[in-house]
C-alpha cells in the first residue's frame, strides 16, 4: 500500500483560456475524486454595467479572440430587443447569418485540425513533442492544408461582413451598418466550393478513424446525457436562430420554449472550487438536469439539416445510435465535422443571394428596458441578457456561455477517464493526456465562461529586489 497523493494537470493544454485537473488517488491509487477547475477570471458582466446599450455588441465581444462574432451578435440580437426590432431586414438578417457562419467554419476547423487531430492522428499516448500542428503539417500535409485554408477561408468571410477578421463592428442594434461588397462577394463565392469539397473529405477521413476504433469511439469519457440547443422551424438546424430545445438522453423532449423564456427554465449553480457556474433545468433539479451543448447536442437535438452534403451525414451518424441520441464524447469530432460541412453549404447559398447587396440595413421599433437573445456559437448554446434604463445604460448582464452549459458534463468526463484509465496504475504523461482529450471534445473556451459570486478580493503581494516580502495586502 502506498500513500494517498494529489497529482495535478495544470494547465490543460490545446484549450483556449486557463484550467488545471486535481486528481486525488488512495493508499491503494484509486481515484477517488477528480476535478475540472477553471482558474481564469474575466468581468465582463461587471465591465458592462454603465455603458451605453449601443456599446454592447462591441464592447463585449472582447472576452474572446476566438469566437468575437458569437459574443458581437448575441449582444446586437439583445439590442434588437431592446430597441423593439423583431425583424431585421432581409439585407441585415443574412449579412449577420453569414457572418455567424463564417464564424462557426473557422472556429470549428481551428479546432479539428489544430487542436484535436494530433491526438486522434498520432494517439493519445503518443510523445508530446509529436502532439501539434507543425507535426500534422509534415506528416499529414492535406490535413494541413485543410487546416489553414478552411480557416482562412471562414476569416475571409467575417472580414468582408463584419469589417475585420477578429472583433467585427458591422452589428449595431437593429441591424447592420454595411452591405456585402460585390469584390467580396465575388472574390469568396471563386473559392466557396473548393471549401466545400474539403469540409466534405474531412468528414470523409475521419470516418476512417472512426471505423478504425470503434470501441474506443464508443466509450471512452461517454455516458448518457440531455441536450440543449436552438432549432429553427419544424426542428432543423438553426445555429443564429430558433427556440431553445432540450431533450433527454432516449431523444423525448423536455423542453421548447423561446430564448426570452430562458429565466423561467434555467438556473446556475455555483461552487466554491471553479470561476465556472453549473446550469442545469430548473424542471429537472440540479441533480438530473444538466446536459450537454455544442456540435454533438447540434446534431443530437435537430431532426433535419437544411443543406444536402450535411444531412445525408447526419442521417448516417444518427444511424448509429439507432435513431436515438449519440452519447459518445469522441462524437464530439465527428458531429463538428458535419455542423462544418453544413456551414461551408450555408456560405456558399448565401453567397449567391442579391439580398447580400441590398440597401435597408437598418429596421426600427418601440424602446424596451430587456434584451435577451440565443445563438448557437461553436461550442454550443450562448446567451446572452441585458436591462437597459432609461438613460440608455446597461444595469445589468448575465451571460451563459457555451462552456459553462457544459460544466458539468466535462467534470464528469475528467472523472470517468481518470476512474477507468488511472486508477491502480502507474501514472504516465500518455495517460494524463487522456484526461486532456476528454476535456478537449468539448472545445472550451474558458476565458469566456467565468462567473465569480459575491466579492472577489485582489490581493497584493509587495517583495523586494531580491525576492523577499515586505508587505501583503487583500482588498475586497
Amino acid at each position: 500500500m502506498g500513500t494517498p497523493r494529489k497529482i495535478v494537470i495544470d494547465p490543460v493544454t490545446r484549450v483556449e483560456g486557463h484550467g488545471k485537473v486535481t486528481l486525488h488517488l488512495d493508499e491503494a491509487g484509486e481515484v477517488t475524486e477528480a476535478r475540472f477547475h477553471i482558474v481564469e477570471f474575466r468581468g465582463f458582466e461587471r465591465f458592462i454595467r454603465g455603458r451605453m446599450y449601443w456599446e454592447a455588441p462591441i464592447v463585449i465581444q472582447r472576452l474572446c479572440g476566438i469566437c468575437p462574432v458569437s459574443h458581437h451578435l448575441a449582444a446586437a440580437k439583445a439590442m434588437d430587443m431592446v430597441v423593439g426590432v423583431d425583424r431585421l431586414t432581409p439585407t441585415a438578417e443574412k449579412l449577420r447569418r453569414l457572418m455567424h457562419y463564417g464564424q462557426i467554419l473557422q472556429s470549428n476547423a481551428l479546432h479539428i485540425f489544430h487542436l484535436a487531430s494530433p491526438d486522434l492522428l498520432f494517439g493519445f499516448d503518443a510523445p508530446p513533442e509529436q502532439r501539434n500542428i507543425i507535426a500534422v503539417l509534415n506528416q499529414y500535409p492535406e490535413i494541413g492544408k485543410w487546416a489553414i485554408f478552411i480557416r482562412k477561408f471562414g476569416q475571409e468571410v467575417i472580414k468582408a461582413t463584419g469589417g475585420r477578421k477578429i472583433h467585427p463592428t458591422t452589428a449595431v442594434p437593429g441591424g447592420v451598418t454595411q452591405n456585402l461588397a460585390v469584390a467580396d462577394r465575388d472574390a469568396l463565392r471563386a473559392q466557396v466550393d473548393q471549401i466545400v469539397d474539403w469540409c466534405r473529405a474531412a468528414l470523409v477521413h475521419h470516418l476512417g478513424f472512426v471505423e478504425a476504433n470503434p470501441a474506443l469511439h464508443r466509450d471512452f469519457a461517454s455516458f448518457p446525457s440531455n441536450y440543449l440547443s436552438l432549432v429553427g422551424q419544424g426542428g432543423a438546424m438553426d445555429l443564429y436562430d430558433g427556440r431553445l430545445h432540450a431533450i433527454d438522453a432516449a431523444g423525448a423532449t423536455l423542453l421548447d420554449a423561446p430564448p426570452a423564456d430562458y429565466v423561467s427554465h434555467f438556473a446556475e449553480e455555483v461552487r466554491n472550487w471553479s470561476y465556472l457556474k453549473f446550469p442545469y433545468l430548473r424542471s429537472l433539479g440540479r441533480e438530473a438536469g444538466w446536459y450537454r451543448v455544442g456540435p454533438l447536442a447540434q446534431v443530437n437535438v435537430c431532426t433535419s439539416i437544411g443543406t444536402p452534403l450535411a444531412e445525408a451525414a447526419r442521417r448516417d451518424f444518427m444511424a448509429t445510435g439507432g435513431g436515438a441520441p449519440v452519447h459518445a464524447t469522441l462524437a464530439y469530432h465527428w458531429a463538428r465535422l458535419i455542423v462544418l460541412l453544413h456551414c461551408a453549404e450555408v456560405i456558399r447559398d448565401l453567397l449567391f443571394d442579391d439580398d447580400l447587396q441590398g440597401n435597408e440595413l437598418m429596421a426600427t421599433g418601440t424602446r424596451r428596458e430587456t434584451g435577451i437573445a440565443c445563438v448557437e456559437a461553436p461550442r454550443g448554446t450562448l446567451i446572452h441578457h441585458y436591462t437597459v434604463d432609461d438613460k440608455d445604460q446597461i444595469t445589468s448582464a448575465n451571460i451563459i456561455v457555451s462552456t459553462t452549459n457544459n460544466n458539468e458534463a466535462m467534470n464528469r468526463a475528467v472523472a470517468k477517464v481518470a476512474r477507468e484509465e488511472l486508477s491502480g496504475r502507474d501514472i504516465t504523461e500518455g495517460l494524463l493526456n487522456h484526461i486532456e482529450v476528454a476535456i478537449r471534445a468539448y472545445d472550451p473556451c474558458l476565458s469566456c465562461a467565468t462567473h465569480a459570486l459575491g466579492q472577489m478580493p485582489l490581493m497584493v503581494t509587495l517583495l523586494d529586489h531580491e525576492g523577499h516580502e515586505i508587505a501583503k495586502g487583500v482588498k475586497q
